[in-house]
């Protein structure tokens, strides 16, 4: 099914489903299997469409880094941070850390920080340019670290709005909540994009 054919079937009134102007791939990723795979090439459109400074930019979810790096082809400055430890939503359950950071290493811009975003949040009152939320796929993590990454960045996404309702409840609570705009994108199990309006 087409994303125009999507759209005209599965509109929701709350959500404003977002059709990237122009798909561009980024000149460096990752060759590993990631259920992010596709959502690179939107990556600019967003960023020129919600007029994004290209600074700095948080994410909460690496797992294996396919979106970190992603993230690091237009951002100065990539945290990312993550238990590397697994959750009941994703295959690889062992500690992987050490892997990651050896896989990302030659990307200089990007810093990893092993730790739940429980902690990190408590401690950063950093003003990123985009927050990237894609950790366990509840409604409390997710409106959790999800409003603070709205409270903290100009766009914030959530990947797993197509393929987890808990995820895509909690999004349109955050936006309720701060009074941004809420955009969906439904392919690669859909991109939540949260905006200041």
């Amino acid at each position: 099914m087409g994303i125009k054919t999507y759209i005209r079937n599965n509109f929701l009134a709350d959500i404003k489903p977002y059709t990237p102007r122009f798909l561009q791939e980024p000149n460096q990723s990752l060759d590993i299997v990631s259920a992010w795979k596709g959502l690179e090439l939107i990556i600019p459109d967003i960023m020129k469409r919600f007029n994004l400074k290209n600074d700095k930019c948080i994410e909460f979810g690496v797992e294996f880094g396919f979106s970190t790096v992603v993230f690091a082809n237009y951002f100065s400055s990539v945290i990312g941070v993550d238990t590397f430890e697994g959750d009941q939503h994703t295959a690889n359950k062992s500690e992987h850390y050490e892997q990651t950071s050896q896989r990302l290493a030659p990307y200089s811009n990007i810093r990893l920080i092993k730790s739940d975003y429980r902690d990190w949040i408590h401690t950063d009152h950093t003003r990123y340019d985009l927050a990237h939320v894609d950790i366990v796929h509840h409604y409390d993590e997710t409106y959790e670290c999800g409003l603070w990454a709205a409270q903290h960045s100009s766009c914030t996404l959530f990947h797993d709005t197509e393929s987890f309702p808990e995820v895509r409840r909690a999004v349109k609570d955050i936006a309720r909540t701060t009074r941004q705009k809420l955009y969906n994108y439904p392919l690669h199990y859909g991109l939540g994009i949260l905006v200041d309006r």
